[in-house]
């Protein structure tokens, strides 16, 4: 007899399992307890790869067994009892006291950050999207106090456009909570940090020599000459636009850094695929907004 007979309904369908909680547990660097490490179970049509949009980031298309999947929200991990976040590598790297020291002094702040934002999150739990989000917002807060040995800012840049990607999927899974809204703020975090992480690196700041892989995504390495791109683009879709002078000052400089890295209006083909093929179209877009610029007419500020 089954359990329909015994009058408890239907046996509930059991879930395909998206992840798998793996035999080798993550220790933190701060607390030094060890915590459960999740990781994303591939293959059997779990990652159905869609479209890549203009920021290089990788949708994936539901499938009728495994439903939506966010592979993005499984490449960084969080202690569930200091509330630290990290991409995962760097649970193994980061040991210096000063760092140490500054993140376990304000494990509550970071709660209390997060939970206004992303509220009722888990940690121990297997994440859903909202946890996704608030373990790489709890990252965003940690790489705040990591030393520039660990190339801090450039991972902000990072953790801010997954960010931004994740409260845009969360919009369209729970409309009407303002998550458009929190994406749009992420955006403008990643633009500054990019810049940011650019400058340092050129001045020698702070280096990204240690940095193996620069997404932004989690299925290609777009490098250095992503990075540059990703400057471009962001400044032109999300930069400020209250000082027009200073934003097409900007957009100008983006320009001639993306035509240096990438040969534009040459005839090479040294980078080829989407990577080139993006560029191309965003150094047309900056143009076509330079050449309006130059139709504005900003005043003088000479007095006669």
């Amino acid at each position: 007899m089954n359990r329909k007979s015994f009058g408890f309904g239907e046996e509930p369908e059991k879930k395909p399992k998206i992840s798998y909680w793996s035999k080798t547990k993550c220790r933190c660097p701060v607390c030094q307890r060890d915590f459960e490490k999740e990781e994303m179970l591939t293959g059997s049509g779990r990652m159905n790869a869609g479209d890549l949009t203009d920021e290089l980031h990788r949708n994936y298309i539901p499938s009728e067994k495994y439903g939506a999947i966010y592979p993005l929200i499984y490449a960084v991990g969080a202690c569930p009892r200091c509330h630290i976040a990290l991409l995962w590598k760097d649970f193994e790297d980061i040991a210096d006291k000063p760092s140490i020291d500054a993140l376990r002094d304000e494990d509550e702040k970071r709660k209390k950050m997060v939970s206004t934002i992303f509220p009722h999150y888990e940690l121990t739990r297997e994440r859903n999207l909202l946890d996704g989000a608030a373990m790489y917002y709890l990252a965003l807060l940690t790489y705040e106090k990591v030393d520039v040995a660990y190339a801090p800012t450039f991972k902000r840049a990072l953790i801010s456009l997954r960010l931004a990607w994740i409260c845009n999927h969360l919009n369209e899974v729970i409309p009407g909570y303002n998550y458009d809204f929190v994406a749009s703020v992420f955006y403008k975090k990643a633009n500054f940090f990019y810049e940011q992480a650019v400058l340092n690196e050129t001045n020698r700041s702070e280096t990204i020599a240690g940095v193996n892989n620069f997404g932004p995504d989690i299925d290609k390495n777009y490098g250095y000459d992503g990075m540059v791109y990703l400057c471009g683009l962001l400044e032109y879709k999300y930069g400020q636009t209250d000082d027009l002078p200073l934003r097409y000052k900007k957009l100008d400089e983006n320009k001639r850094a993306i035509a240096r890295i990438f040969g534009l209006g040459k005839s090479s083909k040294a980078k080829p695929g989407p990577l080139l093929e993006n560029a191309r179209n965003l150094y047309d877009n900056i143009t076509d907004a330079l050449k309006e610029a130059n139709t504005i007419d900003f005043g003088d500020d000479d007095e006669e």
